[in-house]
């Protein structure tokens, strides 16, 4: 079992890292003309961002890939988590560096980035299913449920087996929380300080469940966030861009399988799904009655626009997300 110092300390060398990296990189990307361009149907706040460098994300990968090999607590898992936080970053940084560096303003099609996404999602999930110290192979943790609960002649059992839909249902589960991370990055600081506390839930759920390689890599993700906010936090010195919203929605799903407590993200990462619920409740609207339910989308332009500050509603983003982890850990530990 890992000590609670450990993670502690890889913590603080995650924040450390990320502090030294940032001032090495965001001149680069501003050398570069990584500049973030503002929509401009966006709030009017928002155009004063315009210019701001953007694929501020390879700092957090950095960051994470260099704190978790730093540990010594290497194995499998660890790997498999890394690369596809990388893969997830990759995807996100071809994206940014067609819209922001070489000006195309669609950047990868939205079918490219689903075939990518889908492939990483693929091998996870793959990589899961073969590994021989799984006992649960197919099943995953059902939450809040222990033993079994009864409904009637309907039982829920808390080891769900899905056979032969494990696959589609992991490739659902990793890509629905890596874009539901990108929609949720518009906001400065708001995914960042979301993620931090989202994997903060998942450090001590690793270390509850003895995965100690996830617990430091949970943790680095931690350190590397909390460092990014140094920079990201209101008025934001760069953005995350794609590379690191995709990157950090892949890690965290990636983990969520690998402990095969996938069905928790929704709960935990309520946020992410909330913004994306948002978008789809506007479009549906939209297209079928002509009339927007929201001011604009995703939600969190909505409280903008009603008025809020920008610095509120990522307070009361982050406070939402520790209400729902605190809710989650009762369904999981």
């Amino acid at each position: 079992m890992i000590h609670q110092k450990q993670i502690i300390y890889t913590i603080i060398i995650g924040f450390v890292i990320t502090l030294i990296l940032g001032p090495l990189i965001i001149p680069f990307l501003k050398r570069l003309k990584a500049g973030q361009t503002i929509r401009e149907e966006g709030p009017e706040s928002h155009k004063t961002k315009s210019g701001t460098p953007t694929i501020g994300g390879i700092i957090i990968i950095t960051s994470i890939f260099i704190t978790s090999l730093s540990s010594g607590i290497i194995d499998n898992d660890l790997w498999v988590a890394l690369i596809a936080t990388l893969a997830f970053g990759l995807i996100g940084f071809i994206d940014d560096f067609i819209k922001v560096v070489m000006k195309r303003n669609l950047g990868l099609r939205a079918y490219q980035k689903l075939i990518l996404q889908t492939t990483v999602a693929v091998l996870i999930a793959w990589y899961h299913m073969s590994q021989s110290h799984t006992a649960l192979g197919t099943k995953i943790i059902v939450p809040f449920i222990n033993g079994s609960l009864q409904i009637g002649n309907f039982v829920i059992p808390e080891y769900l087996d899905i056979g032969r839909f494990y696959v589609p249902f992991i490739i659902f589960v990793v890509v629905a929380t890596v874009n539901s991370a990108n929609l949720t990055d518009g906001l400065d600081g708001l995914a960042a300080g979301v993620t931090l506390i989202v994997a903060a839930f998942f450090s001590l759920l690793a270390m509850n469940y003895g995965s100690n390689s996830l617990a430091i890599f949970s943790s680095a993700i931690v350190g590397a966030c909390l460092g990014f906010l140094r920079f990201n936090s209101h008025p934001a010195k760069v953005f995350m861009g794609d590379t690191g919203s995709l990157a950090l929605g892949g890690a965290i799903a990636t983990i969520a399988v690998l402990m095969n407590v996938a069905l928790i993200i929704p709960v935990v990462a309520g946020i992410f799904f909330i913004e994306t619920l948002s978008v789809i409740i506007q479009v549906i609207s939209f297209k079928s009655t002509g009339k927007r339910v929201f001011k604009m989308t995703p939600l969190h332009h909505h409280f903008e626009l009603s008025g809020w500050k920008e610095t509120k509603v990522v307070t009361v983003f982050w406070i939402s997300t520790v209400i729902l982890c605190l809710i989650g850990a009762i369904g999981v530990f």
